[in-house]
């Protein structure tokens, strides 16, 4: 009787086993809400809302969220650490599920393409991303996949791109933003189900 239960329980730890892990990047506090940096938590903030959930629960240095998605059951992390140790909050939870880092889709804000543009990558360097730079330097791996949403690069030379980054998005930019993170939310789930080069074909 005792091997029945043994064979339910595995298969009840499998069915509700983390697959993959979603994480979006950005600055925890009320100072940096709706900024340009946190493009990531933004995105991830619409996708929990999509799928009836609230990242609130503490773990991984981050706030996280279970869901269910194309159905694999995936982790929701919004690292708390500030953007530039991102890479502590990332490793700490792939360790403790075991899952490979080809498993865990990195959402962030990209300067390089303008507000409403995203793009994805199942690879690549940090490009400069503080955030991305320390997944890499945690992990030893860039071998993660990543939505790049647009937040368009500073408008002038006498910016200086921390404080550009950290600007927050007028209510224009707002509604060009709109559609991006609606896009990125599709291109996670594409990823998920293994629809990569789908995703790619779609909106890059």
């Amino acid at each position: 009787m005792s091997n029945i239960f043994d064979v339910f329980s595995k298969i009840s730890q499998k069915k509700f086993a983390i697959t993959h892990i979603v994480v979006g990047l950005g600055n925890y506090g009320v100072k940096y809400e709706n900024t340009r940096h946190n493009a990531g938590f933004m995105a991830l903030d619409l996708l929990a809302e999509k799928y009836n959930t609230k990242i609130s629960k503490f773990k991984f240095h981050s706030l996280i969220s279970e869901v269910t998605i194309e159905n694999e059951r995936v982790l929701l992390l919004k690292p708390q650490t500030y953007m530039n140790l991102s890479g502590i909050a990332v490793e700490e939870a792939i360790a403790f599920y075991k899952i490979p880092i080809e498993n865990v889709v990195i959402v962030y804000d990209d300067i390089s393409m303008d507000i409403g543009k995203i793009r994805i990558r199942r690879s690549g360097t940090s490009g400069g991303h503080n955030g991305i730079k320390s997944i890499i330097d945690y992990t030893g791996s860039k071998e993660f996949p990543r939505v790049k949403i647009g937040i368009g690069n500073k408008p002038n030379a006498n910016w200086d791109l921390a404080d550009w980054v950290l600007s927050r998005f007028n209510s224009q930019e707002l509604q060009k933003l709109k559609p991006a993170l609606e896009n990125s939310l599709n291109a996670i789930e594409l990823i998920i189900s293994n629809k990569a080069q789908e995703a790619m074909n779609n909106y890059n």
